[in-house]
């Protein structure tokens, strides 16, 4: 979608800080994190959100968590713990209609979250 900002921050044209890419997604660290570390992983191509994903998009997701994990590991948060949300519609606290998810650690993680 040609105004949707993460569409635009996947394919490069709005500068972020990479820290991870591959064919399928792109990781980014946030602009206003809400932890130490707080990367956002961006699904290449637009999907609005969690309500808008079919069974073709099998591959994208359990993709989309491996290289979650891999993320964790290379920011030393993995041993301690971290959270990986995905925020679905106004309600739920999705802010950009992208699907995406966040990738929180460095901190303890309260429950409930919110």
């Amino acid at each position: 979608m040609s105004d949707c900002l993460f569409c635009k921050i996947a394919a490069k044209d709005i500068p972020s800080q990479v820290v991870y890419e591959d064919e399928l997604v792109i990781a980014i660290k946030d602009i206003n994190p809400s932890a130490p570390v707080h990367i956002l992983l961006i699904p290449r191509n637009h999907i609005a959100s969690l309500n808008d994903i079919s069974a073709a998009d099998e591959l994208l997701l359990g993709h989309t968590q491996l290289a979650a994990m891999q993320i964790a590991r290379e920011q030393n948060i993995a041993a301690d713990g971290y959270r990986l949300v995905l925020n679905c519609g106004p309600l739920g606290g999705q802010e950009v209609m992208h699907l995406h998810y966040h990738l929180l650690g460095g901190r303890e993680m309260l429950w409930p979250p919110g």
